[in-house]
């Protein structure tokens, strides 16, 4: 199957043969997103599939928050379009974790490292994220540690 950067490669020039102009554009910008992460720093690599999963959920969060914002300013064409591009991106990114299974992966992440208080919010949130791996955003993580912590 090869790396992710080749299945998006694949998939936009099947696309493209396939006159699907949204899903072209759309993983072309994110080609290009993951370009431009590989050549950012002093010199040129190849990003591993967790980076380009990383640079993919920057793009979609990109699109969600676009969308929102033409949502609340009446331009209701422009937020279709975003929240489109958001749903090609989702297709390669990892199905999200629902609102009790992070909840579990929480508690199991703070009960191990015995984290309690607001002090600990922090740390608590580095073990958080490394237990939810990428299926989750930070913002719902971090909303479940402060929860879960009473803060």
């Amino acid at each position: 199957m090869g790396t992710l950067k080749d299945v998006l490669t694949t998939d936009m020039r099947a696309a493209l043969k396939a006159r699907d102009e949204m899903t072209t554009s759309t993983l072309r910008m994110a080609l290009a997103a993951i370009g431009t992460a590989e050549v950012a720093g002093k010199e040129k690599r190849e990003l591993s599939d967790d980076e380009v999963l990383a640079v993919l959920t920057r793009e979609a969060k990109k699109r969600r928050e676009a969308a929102t914002a033409f949502a609340d300013a009446g331009r209701t064409e422009q937020a279709a379009k975003e929240t489109a591009e958001g749903e090609v991106i989702d297709r390669y990114l990892p199905k999200q974790l629902s609102d009790e299974d992070l909840a579990g992966l929480v508690s199991e992440a703070l009960s191990s490292g015995s984290f309690t208080g607001k002090g600990q919010m922090g740390p608590a949130m580095k073990a958080a994220q490394a237990a939810v791996a990428g299926r989750a955003e930070g913002g719902r993580v971090a909303a479940e540690v402060r929860r879960q912590l009473g803060v």
